[in-house]
């Protein structure tokens, strides 16, 4: 698979635009969708990055440190090193969003390990120990239940 190529799960596509070997590591790029219903696999951090979110299309809410978000069309919001943070879908209509990733730490392995764990549940439930053990390989941290 090319690492420009769209990667899917639970009603998430995620297309990278720049990888952070692009930029010498300062940042990385991409462009997600959500379908209504779509959610992050489970709130996290990271202590390592910030993530800077941009929205594109349709509604999307995020959760940053319990702080309720509404991100639509050409609003940003910004997600701090160590911010416990979530996004759900909770319209009718897909969203789309640009998401850029400062330094340039999080590439599209994380995004196609955590397919391959969705996959492998055949429609159940996750394996929340893989889960978690991607997450942390990817420097971010699973938020406590």
């Amino acid at each position: 698979m090319n690492s420009k190529d769209e990667i899917r799960f639970g009603g998430i596509a995620v297309r990278y635009l720049v990888e952070g070997f692009e930029t010498n590591g300062t940042l990385a790029m991409f462009e997600f969708d959500v379908d209504p219903g779509g959610k992050v696999p489970g709130a996290h951090s990271h202590d390592a990055y910030e993530e800077t979110a941009y929205g594109l299309e349709g509604t999307l809410t995020f959760t940053v440190a319990g702080n309720k978000v509404e991100l639509g069309p050409g609003q940003s919001v910004v997600i701090p090193r160590g911010a416990v943070h979530r996004f759900d879908n909770l319209g009718a209509t897909r969203t789309r969003v640009l998401a850029v990733i400062t330094p340039g730490l999080l590439g599209p392995d994380f995004f196609r390990e955590i397919a391959a764990v969705l996959r492998a549940s055949a429609g159940g439930p996750p394996d929340p120990v893989a889960i978690g053990e991607i997450q942390r390989c990817h420097g971010l941290t699973p938020a406590p239940n």
